[in-house]
Parts: C-alpha cells; structure tokens; sequence
C-alpha cells in the first residue's frame, strides 16, 4: 500500500533544504529592447544566443566562450543540487536499464530469400543490423550475416545517431546515414553487403531521408541547407560523382522526404508544411524518369498515397473532410483529376494510416482517442477491425518488404502490458503472436490499472486522461502524480507501454497522459481547435486536467509534477505561468519556451513552418499579441513558482539551447519564493539528447530522480542507501 501525507511544496525535505543551501549562478541580464509591429519588448538575455549558431551545430567547440561559461556554471550548479541522489539515479537507472533485454531482437522480416532483423548485443548501446537466408519453405535457415555493427561504427563518437539503414531492391547493397554531432546534418554512405566495406559516400549534408530505386544502382535522397531545412532532392547513381537535383523546395516553409510507394511503382518526393501537401512521383524503375505531379498544393489540404493492386488510394482532407476521406485512382496515373470517391468521411472517426498489400488495403481509424485496425479485401469490398478490450491502448500497423502477401504485421500495447508483435493473416483472421516485450527484472500487468478518464474542461468540452497506477495504491487525493502532456502539430499521445515510468509508478506516483487539444487524440478537429487562435485551449485543457484529479481525489495540490518535451515544455511552461499552485515541480524537457522571439525569426530551421501552426508574428499583429499572451519567457512574472528542471542540447536544431537558458534565467529572476531552478545542457548532443539507449535512458533517470525528490519520495530512499 502507498500512502503519502505531506504536501512536496511545503514540505520539510532535508534534501530540498540542502539544495536550497547552494548559490545559483548568476545570468547577466543585458536587455535589448526589440521594436516589432508598433510593439516594443524587451530580451533580458538575447546574448545567450550564440550569433555563430549555425557553426556551433556543427562544431560545438566553436561556441562563444561567454555563453559557454554560463552553460557549463549551470550544469555544475545542476550537478551540486543533485549529487546526494546520485545513488538514487543510479538505482533509477538501474531499474530501467533491468527491465530491457540487453540481448533484444527484432522479429524478422522477409524479403525474397532473406529474412532481415535488427538486435542488441548484452551490454550495446546500438543496433546491429543482420540477415539470415530462407528456405523455399519461407522459413529461416542458415547462419547469420552481420550488416552492420552500430557499437563498432559508433567507436570514437560521442554521439551517434542512425537515420536509415535501407538494402537495395537486389540486396546487394546497403545505404545508411549518420549523424556524429546532434546536429541532424547525415552523412550518407552505401555499402557492399557482401565484402562489408563503404563504396561511397554521397553527402555529409543529408537530411537523413534516402530511397532506392529499382535498379539497385540509383538512390534518391534529401539535402539539408544552412539553416537545417531539407531543401532539394538528389537522384544519385552509385558511379556518380555528382548527384542530379531533381527538386528544390522555394518555399522555406515546406519540408521535403523521399519514399517509396507500396508496391515499388513509384518514388515519392514529398513536400509539407504541417497543414498542406504536395507529392511528386518517379517511375521506380525509370533512373531518368521525369516527376509526376499527383495534385499541386492547396493551403490547408492534405493527402497520402497507398497502393495496392488495384488502384492507387488516397487519403485527404480535401473538400472538408476533416477526419479525412479515401480516394481511388489508376496505379499508372494518381494525379488529381483521377480521383474518384471510396470511403466518404465520416465526422468523428479519423483516419490516420493506409497500407497497401496486392489484394488488401489497411488503414487505422480512431474513435473517441482510441485506435483500431481495418482490413478490406480491395476487389470485395469486405472489411472487418482488428480491436481491444482495454480502457487504453496502442496499436500500429507494418507491411514488411513484400507486396503480394495476405500476411501483415501490426503492435499491440498498453500502459500496463508491455508490446506484442503479431503476425496476421488477413484471409484466415489468425493471429499469431511472434514476439512478446520481455522484462528480465519480471513484470506483472495484474500489478497495475490503466484508467482512461474524461475530464470536463472549463468550456464545456471532454478530454481523455490516461492514468497508470499500482493496483494497490491509495487513491485519497495525498499520492503523487506525474503528468505528461504535449498537445502540438496534431501529434496524438498513443497509450504505450513504458520501462521508464514503472520506476515512478512502483514508488507509488500516478503517470497521468492529458489527452489535450492541439493533438489528434480524438480526431482531426481536436487539433484544429487547439492551434492559431484556439491555442489556449491546450493549456486550458492541461490546468483543467490537473484540477480534475485533484478533485476526484487522485492526487492533491502541489503533489503535481508536469513533464512535456519540446512543444510540450511549452505546454507545461504555460502551464505553470497560468495555476503555479498545482504543481510540485515542472520537468521541460527541450522546452520550446521563447515562442515569440523564435517565431519572429525567420533564419531558425522550424520558424517558417511553424506560422501554420501558432500564426506569424512577424507580419499579423493579432499573432504577435496571442503569442505573447501565452509564451512561456514572456509570460514570467512575480510569483511563487514550483521547482523547475530544464533541459537542453547544445546541438539542437529544433529547440536551440538558448530557449531553455532564457527561460531558467527569467524564472530564476522573477519568482518570489526561494525553489529550485535546474538547466541541465548536453553539451555534446541535440534534440533528442544522448543516442545510446543506455545514455538516454540515463537521462531520462536523471529527470525522474528529480520529480521523486520534487514529489516528497526521495528522502526516504535516499536515507535507505546511505
């Protein structure tokens, strides 16, 4: 049973007291004063931003030794506050690292006569890419060939993250991009799979997005700018030297990615904002061929391709389908006007993939924040849905190498049950279960409830909040609880299963998922009313969630910590500007905070995509004045604030460190009562912080120690391992 009594804001916590006991550093504030559409404002701390950054992605060593100075008195300070739960971080660690299969493997996939898969070696921070043959009974035979080695590739880096490692249509040879700083710039080499060696390298400008062509010896990839954008496509022959561009993005706003269609008939170059699409198709095994233009952009409208034997489906929002609708059209020929209607939209069930197998075409649709599966035989018309019991729980769908399959794969998981894989036969319905998560430190999902709750906001409108707790646990309003939300860009918050958040749920905090607007969870116009001029609505929801379990007894007043990372330290920062009293503490994670300052630059990789999303303050005055009613450093005032963590990554190009220093230097010069106030950078890494899944992983330990010793839990254990 867990009971806890005390309030972690006005608590006596030795450990809180010690910290307290330490001088954080001093940010000099130097204010500029910035003069914008007849507004004025002022940046306490602009010299943070290094004027070289775009050097420093690159090369961190060329950062400004001032700004430099600031980072690292701040990860010391950081280190001195945290050093007596050391012990308990480790055993955190400890705890997560247990409940991972050090020697994992991936279920393997077939492609012809071989059958693919990745895997860990015990104690490897990377994958290992592999294959072994198949006999004619498609079974696997023989002995295994290592592809690639990611610990022995990775030695020597500090950082080592792995885009794509794609084998060619003949499976002779390999294509894989790299990146070594953080800084997402890839390099792109390809491989001979049967001597092992690097027979090219084609760029070290890449965005990490690469295809092959059919004839094994032509690969199309994607080139990153200055300012970290990914510009132009190149079509490149192995015995090239020089790649042939293909396409060029003018609009700075537009995001481009190369694919594959389903069935290999086509190239894709896709352009995008996060509201509008654009896709331009080469003949596979054409290394000339010239683009087709599937249907020129429309502001607001959206659309995929899957393909199938069949036809060529579509998936769009055109016309107002909000939740989207299927098209058809001629494999040969998907361009606009060859569109014909297939599934009609159907207000409330969004439609958010579409696979295509020679006789089958999938898709998953979500209803009320949950997903299922739908299976459609394409020249019957038949379809039936693959779903679940549980109150809460992911699903998500692959379609392997081959085409002409009646076999798919798709993922099943919960909060409380870890991944299955299953294998799915889509003309007999049988299952067959090909790999179970295992957890070698032992798990028990009878040990936990998953709850999905509907909290009624203050406008009126229903949000879902997932809840993982002990079964055991007391619920009289005196637990703590973690809160997670994200609530951007129509990204949904999936119930997944987590080895991380079981170190805080068997210590007896809830994990709780706020389902906000701003995110897809309950469909297409859930994002739509909270982006723009409806982007209040994703605080709202979040403060709201928070009150809601108070109230229903879950946790109580200042037992909250709030996490979100990147678009979701924002969530959290607005959040702890708008009701402080509820949180213990606030972990941002990446934050992106100084909204309105990275909005109004134009020369930052994300800015002009983003004006979709939070409006342009640069030209809209009614954008600049709802950006600065809810950005996080503008929003700073004289007030009690609850503890605070943030984190960055010196290499970042999504978030630039500079937003969360800004924000702990504002909070730390404003706040009125004597709390903590953490920046922790990676001085080595960028947005997605540390690559191994060890080193990750012991960072993401690090943030929970902090919410534990935030959260009034730490004390007791840390005493335990004295």
């Amino acid at each position: 049973m867990f009971r806890f009594r005390t309030d972690a804001r006005t608590s006596t916590s030795p450990l809180i007291e010690r910290a307290l006991g330490f001088t954080p550093p001093e940010i000099a504030a130097r204010p500029v004063t910035i003069e914008q559409l007849g507004r004025t404002r002022v940046d306490h701390y602009a010299w943070l931003r290094d004027d070289n950054w775009q050097q420093v992605m690159r090369d961190p060593s060329a950062l400004r030794a001032d700004v430099r100075a600031a980072l690292e008195a701040e990860n010391r300070y950081y280190n001195e506050v945290m050093e007596p739960l050391a012990g308990l971080q480790e055993q955190v660690f400890a705890e997560m690292r247990g409940r991972i299969k050090e020697d994992d493997s991936s279920v393997p996939t077939r492609d012809r006569e071989w059958f693919y898969y990745s895997r860990f070696r015990e104690g490897g921070q990377y994958p290992i890419f592999a294959r072994r043959p198949a006999d004619a009974q498609g079974d696997i035979t023989g002995e295994e060939i290592v592809l690639f080695d990611g610990d022995a590739e990775a030695g020597g880096h500090d950082y080592f993250q792995l885009a794509e490692f794609e084998h060619s249509p003949d499976q002779r040879y390999a294509a894989w991009a790299v990146d070594t700083r953080g800084s997402e710039y890839y390099t792109i080499h390809v491989r001979d799979l049967a001597t092992g060696k690097d027979i090219a390298t084609l760029t070290n400008e890449g965005y990490g997005s690469l295809v092959w062509a059919n004839d094994s010896r032509t690969i199309y990839w994607v080139w990153r700018d200055a300012s970290a954008r990914p510009k132009r496509v190149y079509r490149q022959a192995l015995d090239s030297a020089e790649p042939e561009l293909l396409y060029e993005e003018a609009d700075d706003g537009f995001f481009i990615s190369v694919d594959r269609s389903d069935g290999d008939t086509w190239i894709l170059v896709e352009s995008g904002d996060h509201t509008t699409s654009e896709i331009r198709l080469y003949d596979a095994s054409d290394p000339n061929a010239e683009a087709l233009l599937v249907a020129a952009r429309e502001t607001g409208v959206e659309y995929g391709l899957a393909e199938t034997g069949a036809g060529m489906f579509v998936l769009t929002n055109r016309d107002g389908a909000v939740d989207f609708k299927i098209m058809r059209a001629p494999v040969a020929d998907p361009r606009r006007e060859n569109w014909e209607a297939f599934i009609e939209h159907r207000p409330g069930v969004y439609l958010t993939d579409l696979m295509g197998f020679e006789h089958w075409l999938v898709r998953i649709e979500q209803a009320d924040a949950l997903p299922r599966v739908i299976v459609r035989k394409v020249d019957s018309g038949r379809e039936y849905a693959i779903d679940f019991e549980q109150e809460a729980y992911a699903l998500d769908m692959s379609g392997g190498y081959e085409f002409a399959t009646d076999e798919m794969r798709f993922t099943y998981q919960s909060p409380s049950t870890p991944r299955q894989t299953w294998d799915f036969d889509m003309g007999s319905r049988r299952r067959t279960l090909r790999k179970q998560q295992e957890i070698p430190s032992g798990h028990d999902p009878a040990d936990y409830t998953v709850r999905r709750l509907y909290i009624t906001a203050r406008d009126g409108v229903e949000v879902p909040v997932t809840l993982l707790h002990r079964a055991d646990a007391v619920l009289d309003g005196s637990t703590p609880l973690l809160l997670y939300g994200y609530g951007s860009y129509g990204i949904s918050m999936p119930a997944t299963f987590s080895i991380s958040n079981l170190s805080l749920v068997d210590r007896g905090m809830i994990y709780a998922v706020a389902h906000v607007r701003g995110g897809t969870d309950k469909g297409y116009g859930w994002y739509l009313d909270g982006k723009l001029d409806r982007k209040m609505n994703t605080f709202n929801d979040f403060v709201d969630a928070g009150r809601a379990l108070i109230e229903a007894g879950y946790t109580g007043p200042g037992r909250i910590v709030s996490f979100g990372g990147s678009a979701g330290g924002l969530l959290v920062g607005a959040a702890m500007n708008q009701a402080p009293e509820l949180f213990a503490g606030v972990i941002g994670a990446v934050p992106f905070v100084d909204v309105l300052n990275t909005i109004s630059d134009a020369s930052l990789p994300l800015t002009p995509p983003e004006w979709n999303e939070w409006g342009n303050p640069i030209t809209d005055p009614s954008a600049y004045d709802r950006i600065q009613s809810y950005s996080p450093c503008d929003q700073v005032s004289a007030q009690a604030y609850p503890h605070l963590l943030a984190t960055a990554g010196l290499t970042d190009p999504r978030v630039t460190y500079w937003e969360p220093a800004k924000w702990v230097a504002r909070v730390r010069e404003r706040r009125t009562d004597n709390g903590l106030t953490l920046l922790r950078t990676h001085m080595g890494a960028g947005h997605g912080g540390a690559s191994g899944r060890f080193d990750s992983l012991r960072e993401r330990a690090q943030d929970y120690t902090f919410a534990l010793l935030v959260a009034g839990l730490a004390d007791a254990e840390v005493d335990a391992l004295a």
